[in-house]
């Protein structure tokens, strides 16, 4: 649970800025992971939550 999108661009010494989203997609998918991991096999992890539909997915506040 404590790895973040941070997390990971630290462990690969960084990422060239067009490709840090990459890292994000990297923490989504590892928690996605653990949340499939728990449910097939009837565990709750704290702090866990249910993962986006869509890898990627995000709330995005538009301003004009």
């Amino acid at each position: 649970m404590a790895v973040t999108n941070m997390a990971v661009c630290e462990a690969l010494d960084g990422l060239p800025p067009v490709k840090v989203h990459c890292s994000l997609l990297a923490e989504e998918a590892i928690h996605a992971a653990l949340w499939d991991y728990a449910k097939k096999n009837g565990l709750e992890i704290e702090g866990l939550k249910k993962p986006k539909s869509d890898i990627g997915e995000e709330e995005v506040e538009e301003e004009y």
